[in-house]
């Protein structure tokens, strides 16, 4: 493998443990200001320690992450929908690899819509993206969606992800579902689990652990943290799990202990 898209994976996937945290802050590229990252510069400032990544647009990137901060960049290059239009797998992609390069990120994230109206031009999508990635030794992620009249199940999630790597991504993030350890043992690449959308705390920390006990690399969660009550307890209970295979029960004593401390300051 090329050193330099071995290194920008290594900075991702901490070769300590063998796996990551990401934080997902791209929402806004087709739900706009959601609950949460309103002003998203206050809600990334007091979390970026805690996370192994950030996944996010150029614009936010720009605009909101202090260049100075020491963190690996996910950065979102497809789009040209919204939550208004009529097929969300009507995509583009809409950062050039200069850009990328420019923004020195460690990696490229896609979108795929397998099932969906618009599933070729997805893959299609990716695949230019992926050639585009090597020559420079940008690795791709890859997020997995399915037409609205599949299910989030094994079958179709194993699909996507397959049909990820075959082109050649070198991260795919998918759902958690029941029989996701079929989907990892299908799947020759690494798998991060969305968080999708928000959860009771514990529940969160639970689908956390029963992914990471299942075979995930990671986790790149979004909602379940910024939409928390106490996001920063929440990245570091959710970190617990990752990285040092805590409990749910464990990790959730901790994002209370922690929101307690917090909340005395």
């Amino acid at each position: 493998m090329d050193w330099g898209l071995s290194n920008r994976i290594a900075r991702i996937i901490k070769p300590d443990t063998g796996r990551t945290v990401m934080l997902a802050v791209d929402h806004g590229y087709f739900l706009g200001p959601t609950s949460g990252l309103e002003h998203p510069k206050t809600t990334i400032a007091p979390l970026i320690e805690f996370a192994d990544s950030l996944m996010l647009t150029r614009g936010i990137l720009r605009t909101s992450v202090d260049p100075k901060a020491n963190i690996p960049i996910i950065l979102r290059v497809s789009g040209g929908n919204s939550i208004v239009g009529k097929e969300l797998s009507h995509e583009g992609i809409i950062t050039s690899i200069e850009e990328a390069i420019r923004l020195n990120v460690a990696a490229m994230a896609l979108s795929i819509y397998v099932g969906s109206e618009y599933e070729h031009q997805t893959l299609i999508n990716l695949a230019k993206l992926i050639d585009e990635g090597m020559k420079y030794g940008i690795p791709v992620l890859a997020v997995t969606a399915v037409g609205r009249d599949m299910e989030r199940d094994v079958k179709y999630l194993s699909l996507c992800c397959r049909i990820a790597a075959e082109l050649g991504v070198s991260i795919v993030k998918t759902y958690y579902c029941e029989g996701f350890e079929k989907i990892v043992e299908s799947c020759p690449v690494p798998i991060v689990i969305a968080g999708g959308k928000k959860l009771p705390e514990y529940d969160a920390l639970q689908l956390a652990y029963n992914a990471i006990q299942k075979g995930a690399t990671g986790v790149d969660m979004g909602r379940n943290i910024f939409q928390s009550e106490h996001p920063v307890a929440m990245i570091q209970a959710v970190r617990k799990i990752v990285h040092q295979n805590i409990s749910p029960d464990e990790a959730f004593k901790l994002y209370n202990n922690l929101s307690n401390k917090l909340s005395d300051h």
